[in-house]
C-alpha cells in the first residue's frame, strides 16, 4: 500500500489498523531542540478519542500515546520520532456479519477490489481510527509553529448551521460543550439533533470550520504546491470528508470583482479578508479560514440492501459502536492536518531567500 506518508520536509508516516495491536507513526524532519509539552499532545488525543460523550461512538479507548524515539529529556533530538497508540477495546465480533459483504458508501468494496483481501474488523486501515496518529503529529507541529494558533470548531450539523463570521467567533467557547460549537444555544440544538438521529439508527454529516491566526506572510510554494491546495489535499485525506472551501469559497462566484477584492491598508493588511488569508497560493498575513464538509457515517443501524463478494444481493444492518456524527471528534483532526501542512511550509520557506 502506497500513500501512507504526508509532507516534504516535516513528514509523517502512519501505520496500523482499527482492530490491530496498535496504530502509530514516525515523524521525520522535526527540528532538534523543540521542548515538547506531552500533556498538550495527550489533550488533543483526548479531544479525538472515542467514548468521550453521549453523542460519539462508545468504544472505550484511553488513546494514550507512547513515544519510542526522537525525544530526550523533553526535547526533540532531530532524529525520527516514533510513537504508538495501543488498541485495547476492540470488539471484532461486531463486524463478523460484514466479512463477505460490503457496507453501502463504505471503503469495504474498493479495498477488496484493489488489494484482493481486506481487514473487515472495524474497517481495518480504512477506519477513521487511523487519524489518531495524525493528531499526535499535528500536536507536535502546533508546538513547532507557535505563536501561530489553529482552532477548529463545528459550524454545522445537518441543516443546523451557525450563522457567523469566523473572525468574530469566541474561540474560547469551543470546548465548553460536546459538539464543539462555540455558540451554546446552537450547540444544544445540534446535540439534541444528533441524539435523535442516533435513536433512529441513522447518521448525519456536518461542517468543521478552521481559523488560523498569526501566520506570517510567505508560506506556500507555487505553482503546484500552493498553500490552499495543500490544505485542501490534507483535509480531503481525512475520512468522510466530501468538500473543502477557503475564504469566500463558492459564495465568491456570485460576487463582482469590485465587491470581492480585498483592499489594502497602508500596513499591507487588508480591509476585508475574502481571500481567506491566501493569495497566489501564499499566505498574506491575514487570518486563514476554511470549511471542511463531512458526510454522514456510512455504517447505520438500519436494514439496507447491498451485495456480497459473490455479487449476490443481500440485506445488511450495522452492528457495534459507531459515531452518529463525526464532526465533534473531527475538530482536532482538522487542526492536526492544518498544522502538518503549515509546519512543512515553515521549513520549506527557509529555502525562499537569503
Amino acid at each position: 500500500m502506497a500513500g501512507n506518508t504526508h509532507g516534504t520536509l516535516f513528514k509523517l508516516t502512519t501505520f496500523g489498523e482499527s482492530h490491530g495491536k496498535a496504530i502509530g507513526g514516525v515523524i521525520d524532519g522535526c527540528p532538534a531542540g523543540l521542548t515538547l509539552d506531552i500533556t498538550a499532545i495527550q489533550n488533543d488525543l483526548d479531544r479525538r478519542k472515542p467514548g468521550q460523550s453521549a453523542i460519539v461512538t462508545q468504544r472505550k479507548e484511553p488513546d494514550e500515546v507512547e513515544f519510542f524515539s526522537g525525544i530526550f529529556e523533553g526535547q526533540t533530538t532531530g532524529t525520527p520520532i516514533g510513537f504508538a497508540i495501543h488498541n485495547t477495546n476492540q470488539k471484532s465480533k461486531d463486524y463478523s456479519h460484514i466479512k463477505d459483504s460490503y457496507r453501502p458508501s463504505h471503503a469495504d468494496y474498493v479495498y477488496d477490489e484493489k488489494y484482493g483481501l481486506r481487514d473487515y474488523r472495524g474497517g481495518g486501515r480504512s477506519s477513521a481510527r487511523e487519524t489518531a496518529s495524525r493528531v499526535v503529529a499535528g500536536a507536535i507541529a502546533k508546538q513547532f509553529l507557535a505563536p501561530v494558533t489553529i482552532n477548529a470548531y463545528v459550524s454545522a450539523v445537518g441543516t443546523i448551521q451557525l450563522d457567523h463570521d469566523p473572525s468574530k467567533v469566541d474561540l474560547s467557547q469551543i470546548e465548553n460543550n460536546p459538539v464543539r460549537c462555540p455558540d451554546a444555544a446552537v450547540a444544544t440544538e445540534m446535540e439534541n439533533y444528533i441524539k435523535a438521529i442516533r435513536k433512529e439508527g441513522d447518521t448525519v454529516g456536518g461542517i468543521v470550520t478552521c481559523v488560523i491566526k498569526d501566520l506570517p506572510v510567505g508560506l506556500g510554494e507555487p505553482v503546484f504546491d500552493k498553500l490552499h491546495a495543500e490544505l485542501g489535499k490534507a483535509m480531503l485525506s481525512i475520512n468522510a470528508v466530501k468538500g473543502f472551501e477557503y475564504g469566500s469559497g463558492f459564495a465568491g462566484t456570485q460576487m463582482k470583482g469590485s465587491q470581492h477584492n480585498d483592499l489594502f491598508n497602508t500596513d499591507a493588511s487588508t480591509k476585508t479578508n475574502r481571500s481567506g488569508g491566501v493569495q497566489g497560493g501564499i499566505s498574506n498575513g491575514m487570518d486563514i479560514y476554511f470549511n471542511v464538509a463531512f458526510k454522514p457515517v456510512a455504517t447505520i443501524m438500519q436494514n439496507q440492501e447491498t451485495i456480497n463478494s459473490k455479487g449476490e444481493s443481500v440485506a445488511m444492518q450495522g452492528k457495534g459502536r459507531h459515531d452518529p456524527c463525526v464532526v465533534p471528534r473531527a475538530v482536532p483532526i482538522v487542526e492536526a492536518m492544518a498544522a502538518l501542512v503549515l509546519a512543512d511550509f515553515k521549513l520549506l520557506k527557509r529555502t525562499n531567500k537569503i
